[in-house]
């Protein structure tokens, strides 16, 4: 359900926020990671053409992620609806998310990846977890900031 044209959708925008953040994440994850320091790949319990591929695939899934966030952004601001704070607020969320959601289930839980090979993972695991919770605690801080800025006349 849609908030009516002209009227500022906090919610909506902050789960579009989500969306976006997802997908920036996954991209800083994919290129960084996975492309220029290529420390591992989505998936390496397989061959080399497997783990290339997973590689292929999870870029192909950040894009499209990325290109529908964007385009209904596009729409909450065509309808005036579109809440800043919100979408600010989502897209911090949905970043540290996917990075605490990497982190223990594609790492600790699923092992398809580890953060690096043939070194000691705990500084990386923390490292890793730490700033994706900060991430969420920052989306938080600022979705509570701009509920309390709305709330002053």
């Amino acid at each position: 359900m849609t908030a009516p044209a002209g009227v500022v959708d906090r919610r909506r925008s902050r789960w579009v926020g989500a969306l976006i953040g997802i997908g920036v994440m996954a991209a800083v994850d994919e290129i960084v990671f996975h492309q220029m320091l290529a420390w591992h790949h989505f998936y390496d319990r397989g061959t080399p053409e497997i783990a290339l591929l997973s590689d292929g695939l999870l870029h192909a899934a950040e894009l499209v992620v990325l290109v529908a966030g964007i385009f209904l952004v596009a729409d909450l601001a065509r309808r005036s609806a579109l809440s800043r704070v919100g979408l600010s607020s989502g897209t911090l969320l949905g970043a540290g998310a996917f990075q605490v959601f990497d982190g223990v289930v594609h790492h600790k839980v699923l092992r398809v990846h580890q953060v690096r090979y043939d070194v000691d993972l705990l500084p990386y695991d923390v490292a890793w977890i730490l700033a994706g919770v900060l991430l969420m605690a920052a989306g938080v801080l600022v979705g509570r900031r701009g509920r309390r800025e709305a709330r002053i006349p």
